[in-house]
């Protein structure tokens, strides 16, 4: 195999990844960026917009749209960081926790089943998968210099 075919394979299996989850947010009524949204805010530590946007590459402006809905549902809370004048955590409300639960069980059995398949290497999986980003980052940041 060479560079060409891997990394055509690797899109096609990534996208394909992608719109399993995307298929999961529509059957729930969710767009796939809430859904995502409400993923980085499951494990209920506080997290800046910016924050999401580097861990998830959400675009920012999405992000910002999103959780404003949410603060008008009351599902979050926006909380001020001392010593910055505009990042703000975001936390859930018991309301958004409540939302977050019910939308995620499915999907965290769901990940669950497919886990239980790969759990011997899922250790491994991660951290090759890691360096391939790292080393995919470095080359894009010296081509688009």
């Amino acid at each position: 195999m060479d560079s060409r075919e891997f990394f055509y394979n690797f899109g096609k299996i990534i996208y394909r990844i992608d719109g399993y989850y995307s298929e999961f947010a529509k059957k729930e009524n969710v767009k796939a960026n809430l859904l995502w949204i409400m993923y980085a805010l499951s494990d209920n530590k506080p997290h800046t917009q910016k924050e999401i946007c580097n861990e998830w590459d959400l675009p920012l402006t999405t992000i910002n749209t999103i959780i404003k809905d949410l603060e008008k549902q009351k599902l979050v809370k926006l909380l001020k960081i001392g010593g910055k004048k505009r990042e703000m955590n975001i936390t859930l409300t018991k309301a958004g926790q409540n939302f977050s639960d019910r939308l995620l069980v499915k999907l965290f059995d769901l990940e669950k089943q497919v886990f239980t398949k790969i759990e011997k290497n899922a250790d491994n999986l991660i951290l090759e998968l890691e360096e391939f980003e790292k080393e995919i980052n470095k080359v894009f940041q010296i081509e688009n210099q």
